[in-house]
């Protein structure tokens, strides 16, 4: 009888996450905010919780966190991690600066402490890849010349990840001080590692993963992830990061073919993991963050504004090159919900779980418009400043569309398809 009721269950949640999909697809929006709304309903104090699939949802909900960290691994080979470090460094600052510290001042003014400000900084740090990859898509913006900028940010994120994990889980383990910087210093020495024989031993590795049996790829690519994310989870690093070095160690067409392989599991399993966060946060618990929640959204929607609009103009891209690239970097999704799921594992704040799905929630919407407008927004604007309120004949006024900066030709822009590819 427990297990009829767990299929039951399980199908049902299935079949509802794939509903929800083809709806969010239809009307070309993330999914990701209807896979946490479906989790706040069916968890504790929603209309209908779970209990005979909830231990299993919580396995899968692991697994799609791996997965999605071996997915963004296999998205970049290590000469591309070297080659961002070395040329878009400034950009990775500038965006940590802008970006981490307001999650971490609203902590500390929440009266979380300072553990629940390294993770809110986290929170609000991190772009999500998924979301800005299906946008880029979406928009046909793939070829444009501020891509390649977006993507480097993005890199730089994912790398600091491997840095960031190991810190915020010995805080939330609460270890002292010798073991926190045992454990980051292994972390370090495991990724130093990874990229050093990914350089140097790439086709190898590749080479003895690689098999033209589809099976037998899918088999030892995932074996060796899981293999891996345990063995690290093991030395206190971090499931997640194990993955990503596993994605970045493979290369090739090894990589081409275990993405075309496991992107169905890893969409299951995500969406699994969105589901299995929503179940763990009362309802109840969000009216009372969202007046706080909303605010850091806009604030953090602004600094990752400047953030890109920065990047953009470092890298010589155009102004409305410089506005666009700014507005696509906008969306949170899934590295906030894993990096606010390990501190709800944790227990470290009670309000961090709805805070950070009201705060993903907000922008996970907000990111694809601010993508689509944020550039003829500010188009708009520059216009309107430039045009006199009364211009008198013969005055030298710059009439209304002549705008120096947004209206004219702008040589930093590309169309579509015609400028500097980027991988996403």
């Amino acid at each position: 009888m427990h297990s009829a009721v767990f299929l039951i269950e399980f199908g049902a949640i299935i079949l509802g996450l794939g509903l929800l999909g083809r709806f969010a697809a239809r009307f070309s929006f993330s999914p990701i905010p209807l896979y946490l709304l479906a989790g706040l309903a069916f968890g504790n104090g929603g209309l209908l919780p779970l209990g005979a699939s909830e231990e299993f949802v919580a396995i899968g909900a692991e697994i799609g966190v791996i997965l999605l960290l071996l997915m963004l691994g296999l998205e970049y080979t290590a000469s591309d991690l070297v080659s961002n470090l070395k040329t878009q460094y400034p950009a990775g600052l500038v965006d940590f600066t802008l970006n981490a510290l307001p999650g971490a001042v609203a902590a500390l003014l929440l009266g979380w402490g300072p553990v629940a400000a390294v993770v809110l900084a986290g929170v609000t740090w991190i772009s999500s890849s998924g979301v800005i990859a299906k946008v880029l898509g979406d928009l046909g913006r793939l070829g444009n010349r501020e891509t390649p900028v977006i993507l480097s940010i993005l890199v730089l994120e994912d790398l600091a990840m491997a840095v960031y994990l190991p810190i915020i889980t010995a805080l939330l383990a609460g270890v002292g001080l010798a073991a926190g910087s045992v454990t980051l210093a292994i972390a370090l020495g495991v990724a130093g590692l990874v990229l050093f024989l990914a350089l140097r031993y790439g086709r190898l590795i590749s080479r003895f993963v690689s098999s033209d049996d589809p099976e037998k790829l899918l088999l030892v690519v995932l074996g060796l992830t899981l293999l891996v994310a345990g063995v690290a989870q093991q030395l206190q690093v971090s499931a997640a990061v194990g993955a990503f070095l596993v994605g970045i160690a493979l290369s090739g067409e090894v990589a081409e073919g275990a993405h075309t392989l496991l992107s169905p599991l890893r969409d299951l399993f995500a969406a699994v993991f969105f589901v299995f966060f929503g179940l763990h946060t009362d309802p109840a618990s969000i009216p009372p963050v969202i007046l706080p929640a909303l605010a850091l959204a806009i604030v953090t929607a602004l600094t990752k504004i400047a953030t890109g609009y920065w990047a953009a103009r470092r890298a010589g891209i155009g102004v409305k090159g410089r506005w666009r690239a700014g507005g696509t970097l906008v969306a949170r999704g899934e590295f906030s919900i894993v990096i606010a799921g390990l501190a709800v594992s944790a227990g470290v704040q009670p309000q961090m779980g709805p805070f950070a799905t009201a705060y993903v929630l907000v922008l996970v919407v907000i990111g694809p418009l601010t993508a689509r407008f944020t550039e003829p927004i500010a188009a708009y604007v520059a216009r309107r400043r430039s045009t006199p309120t009364t211009p008198a004949a013969g005055d030298g006024a710059v009439l209304e569309g002549s705008a120096p900066d947004l209206s004219k030709a702008d040589s930093g822009d590309v169309e579509a398809g015609s400028g500097a590819s980027g991988r996403v």
